[in-house]
């Protein structure tokens, strides 16, 4: 009988534990996102040098002279050697099947970082007028962005927040602490326009609207319910 009793106790415990172990947490998932608004104070640019001929030597002589007219002009700009640099080279043969002949491509692409942006129409012009033949890409930053992504990070934690009490609210419980946090997303996003055809070499006219750049951030949290 005792055996039969000692039995029946142990089960009971196991069972208890079980069950403790199987107790789930009410938790609510949300996603909280945090913007940041700044005007830029710096752009990257990046430019290409691109000649093309019937002759690989030649083309490349010719693009290497556009680079090198290119790099001196930056150096006169007094830019730290750290703001510009070579992203690719490249010499290219394709066959031109109207003519039926070869023609060689030679391209070289800087990346230049402008840190004040009052000098912008001075360098846009200059690149132009000193073998750049392409602009492909410009986009407007803060040296602040750092600090400005920890701020919509802050945002977007206090809004995940936000959002869950309003819908423990509704059903009558309180948020509980934290369990769970995660980036899910985050970045800048320039709004400013800017012109990047040949016209530049020849207008006097302003060219560039700074606007505003948006830093954002979006954070996942979840929280306890009780």
């Amino acid at each position: 009988m005792k055996k039969i009793l000692l039995v029946l106790l142990v089960i009971a415990g196991t069972t208890g534990m079980y069950a403790q172990q199987n107790t789930v947490q009410p938790t609510v998932s949300v996603t909280g996102e945090g913007t940041v608004t700044v005007v830029p104070d710096g752009v990257t640019i990046t430019v290409k040098v691109e000649n093309e001929g019937k002759d690989a030597t030649e083309v490349k002589q010719a693009n290497d002279k556009g680079v090198d007219a290119t790099l001196k002009f930056i150096k006169k700009m007094k830019l730290d050697s750290k703001d510009y640099k070579t992203d690719l080279v490249s010499l290219g043969k394709n066959y031109d099947y109207q003519t039926k002949t070869y023609k060689y491509t030679a391209s070289q692409t800087l990346t230049i970082q402008l840190k004040d942006l009052s000098r912008y129409e001075e360098l846009m012009q200059g690149l132009l007028a000193n073998g750049v033949n392409r602009i492909d890409n410009v986009t407007f930053t803060s040296s602040k962005i750092d600090q400005l992504k920890t701020e919509a990070r802050k945002k977007a934690v206090a809004n995940a927040k936000q959002k869950a009490i309003e819908y423990a609210s509704v059903l009558d419980q309180e948020v509980g602490k934290a369990i769970q946090i995660a980036e899910t997303g985050s970045g800048y996003t320039p709004t400013p326009m800017f012109k990047t055809n040949m016209a530049l070499a020849n207008e006097s006219a302003d060219t560039l609207a700074v606007g505003e750049m948006e830093v954002t951030a979006k954070i996942q949290v979840v929280f306890e319910l009780n």
